[in-house]
């Protein structure tokens, strides 16, 4: 498995399914895979605290942040692979229903501008 910066979201979620098959016996179910995505997401929140909130990192923490970010994306697609979800496919979708819902909503409200 080579490292593909220019990896598509279908690349992504093929390349997930080779690893579960090859190395990962079989996917967790989808409340467990629901559970480690919660489970990641907290630690990506603890990190984003540490960097750009007021927390600081304790001893032994790391500013792993790229890290704890794949870590999500990884259990998402994990998600979408079990569930026949094609993310290619859904984030176009979203991405055309998100400009269509606030194409102007952001841009006109006052709270955004400088």
């Amino acid at each position: 498995m080579t490292n593909n910066p220019e990896m598509t979201l279908k690349a992504a979620q093929q390349k997930v399914d080779e690893w579960i098959k090859t190395y990962g016996v079989r996917y967790f179910s989808e409340l467990t895979n629901m559970a480690c995505l919660t489970e990641e997401v907290g630690e990506l929140a603890r990190v984003i605290a540490r960097k750009y909130g007021d927390q600081s990192f304790k001893t032994g923490e790391k500013d792993n942040l790229q890290d704890e970010m794949a870590d999500v994306l990884w259990v998402l697609i994990c998600l979408a692979n079990q569930t026949g979800v094609d993310l290619t496919e859904a984030f176009t979708k979203n991405m055309d229903k998100k400009t269509q819902r606030d194409k102007t909503r952001h841009i006109n409200n006052p709270k955004l501008q400088n």
